[in-house]
């Protein structure tokens, strides 16, 4: 697996968010995005998703665009949402009904590992803010993918469940899939990425 950013510039209005931005990511390792609020961070990870288009530029996936792809993509961007008045375990069965590549059993697995087994029946709306974000970790984890993108995940939640949580991480990354992770902790960056990239007002400056 490789991506390839090319000369990615996204405009909002007469705000130019990202500038030049020139990447090549390869499968099998973990890569740390590095910058402060507003950096552009979150921007060129919705790119790579899809959820945005770039004014300028190129992404390719084994050098096909997005769309011509057949890459799966799994995701936590931002604040992590589900039905408040459904169970962590029926929020993710729903959304494991979408594509039908998993069953009941790999739902209980990711919530174990997760450390929301205990809480698996509870309402979203009666969760913490740490046990939300693992259900948001535990969502992006459960089905196979090719790039995963963990933004900030580790947001709330307690030092023992975050190290095992980078344990998993880790083994992850070992068969050819692309992780990309953010955070603000320079520290949880250096002891889980392969490769860290620092983005600053748009632009890539390690």
């Amino acid at each position: 697996m490789k991506i390839e950013i090319q000369n990615i510039n996204k405009k909002f209005k007469n705000n130019m968010v990202l500038q030049n931005i020139n990447l090549t990511l390869h499968g099998g390792k973990v890569y740390g995005l590095k910058g402060r609020n507003g950096s552009g961070k979150s921007v060129l990870l919705k790119i790579l998703c899809g959820f945005y288009r770039s004014t300028e530029g190129n992404i390719l996936y084994n050098e096909k665009s997005l769309q011509d792809s057949s890459i799966r993509i799994r995701a936590l961007i931002e604040k992590p949402t589900f039905f408040p008045y459904l169970s962590g375990f029926e929020n993710l069965q729903l959304l494991a009904k979408l594509e039908h590549l998993i069953d009941n059993q790999r739902i209980l697995q990711s919530l174990e590992l997760v450390g929301l087994s205990d809480d698996k029946d509870k309402n979203f709306s009666k969760y913490s803010l740490g046990m939300k974000q693992k259900l948001g970790i535990a969502q992006a984890i459960m089905e196979p993918s090719d790039l995963l993108i963990l933004d900030e995940p580790f947001n709330g939640i307690d030092v023992q469940s975050v190290q095992v949580l980078k344990k998993h991480i880790k083994e992850l990354s070992n068969n050819d899939k692309i992780i990309i992770v953010t955070s603000h902790i320079q520290d949880d960056l250096a002891e889980l990425c392969d490769e860290i990239i620092e983005i600053e007002n748009g632009k890539i400056i390690q």
